[in-house]
């Protein structure tokens, strides 16, 4: 249902909103990234790990971001206009999303096949 034919998941990411729609309202979202989207699900406001729909998919060379570090909330990612408050565990998990966008980003594998 939220995944497309042969997609596969490279992360996935927990946050809680800030705001919805210009309201202050707290509900769990889940960033999924997968070899081809990024897709915004969104999850009740008792559960965070039970999606209920799609709220906004995106292409997978989209850059998951700003990334803030906010003095009392802790990380705060943006995307698709809706600002999660993210556990710090989860900023690296972010970064290496965002790097692996470009074909170059990475370096080639020094062994590769096995």
């Amino acid at each position: 249902m939220y995944l497309g034919t042969d997609e596969r998941i490279q992360y996935v990411i927990p946050g809680m909103s800030l705001y919805v729609n210009r309201m202050r309202l707290r509900v769990g979202f889940l960033v999924m990234v997968t070899d081809r989207h990024v897709t915004l699900l969104a999850c009740s406001r008792w559960s965070l790990h039970r999606p209920k729909q799609i709220w906004e998919r995106l292409p997978r060379t989209t850059e998951l971001g700003p990334l803030e570090i906010h003095p009392s909330l802790g990380p705060i990612l943006s995307i698709a206009g809706i600002d999660l408050e993210i556990d710090e565990e989860y900023v690296s998990t972010v970064r290496a999303a965002n790097l692996e966008i470009g074909d170059d980003a990475l370096p080639e594998d020094p062994y590769p096949g096995g």
